[in-house]
């Protein structure tokens, strides 16, 4: 496992920089044959490689980040730094897709003149260059989900160029004018529905929420273990998408501090086996909170 952790931790800095210049190439080509051929779903995806342009690299600047070890500054060091980058760049892509689904509407109504011939030899070659984006990052994908945020984001281009292909055939055999800003309109609605789910997961990890773990479930199998009386007190949280942490009082009968760390063993490897914690914290107690709620809520305070 850590030598997975060593392999995505190995992603250079050189494939970030080819994929950043890549994508601005892109953008650059993208924004200069919006602007001739009169297409704004080219505008579009300019403005959204652009985006994913700034999302390789704050995501490889935040990547960085967060190996940085735990100080007295930061006591639960620096993984949070990719969550916020994640939801930060998700929130510039609500707003982008926004604007652009803002344009296309009237021009649905009343569609402007498109250079399809332009229009398709662009997006032939956005395609051929966000593939390539696309591969460059798919192996690390696999192993940081950081990594595979931007992946998908590049994919995602991958797919609007292709839908921008096919709405230069259609104008350039037709001349179906609506179908450029149809297009944008899709894309635009279908990065929103991208973008919801990951707002909403980083909102939940820097809001303390806890991650999908059935909290009743350890307390029956903290109780199970020899020397536990009592479970209560409960916490957990996430620090970003992988680190689990967990805090709780446990009731034991009256024994040395000795003794009670030897029950301490058995409760950490059962979290960290069956439920994936990373990080426990075990407060002993005899008779203390005995009859408490499993979660404590005080309606003013965290103890």
């Amino acid at each position: 496992m850590h030598s997975h952790y060593e392999e995505q931790n190995q992603m250079t800095g050189s494939r970030f920089l080819f994929v950043t210049i890549l994508n601005s190439l892109i953008t650059l080509v993208e924004f200069l044959g919006g602007i001739l051929s009169g297409s704004l779903s080219l505008l579009s995806d300019a403005f959204h490689n652009l985006g994913d342009s700034a999302s390789v690299v704050g995501s490889y600047y935040a990547h960085r980040i967060s190996e940085r070890p735990q100080n007295k500054f930061n006591t639960f060091g620096y993984k949070r730094a990719q969550i916020i980058s994640a939801f930060l760049n998700s929130i510039f892509l609500l707003m982008i897709s926004a604007v652009l689904i803002f344009e296309a509407i009237p021009k649905l109504f009343k569609p402007e003149q498109i250079n399809g011939n332009l229009m398709l030899i662009v997006a032939v070659v956005s395609t051929v260059a966000n593939l390539i984006s696309t591969i460059m990052l798919n192996h690390g994908s696999k192993n940081n989900l950081n990594v595979r945020a931007t992946y998908l984001h590049l994919l995602s281009d991958t797919l609007a160029s292709i839908g921008i292909i096919i709405g230069g055939i259609l104008i350039r055999l037709f001349g179906w004018n609506i179908i450029d800003p149809l297009v944008t309109i899709i894309v635009a609605l279908y990065i929103i529905s991208e973008t919801f789910p990951i707002i909403s997961k980083t909102i939940k990890i820097l809001m303390q929420g806890a991650p999908h773990i059935d909290c009743y479930a350890i307390q029956k199998d903290l109780l199970s273990i020899d020397g536990v009386t009592g479970v209560h007190h409960v916490h957990i949280w996430s620090v970003d998408e992988n680190s689990i942490m967990f805090s709780a009082h446990i009731n034991m009968q009256d024994m040395m501090i000795s003794d009670a760390e030897k029950i301490y063993d058995p409760i950490t490897k059962l979290l960290h086996d069956k439920y994936n914690v990373e990080h426990v914290t075990l407060q002993a107690e005899v008779e203390r909170g005995k009859k408490e709620d499993l979660f404590y809520d005080s309606g003013t305070d965290i103890k």
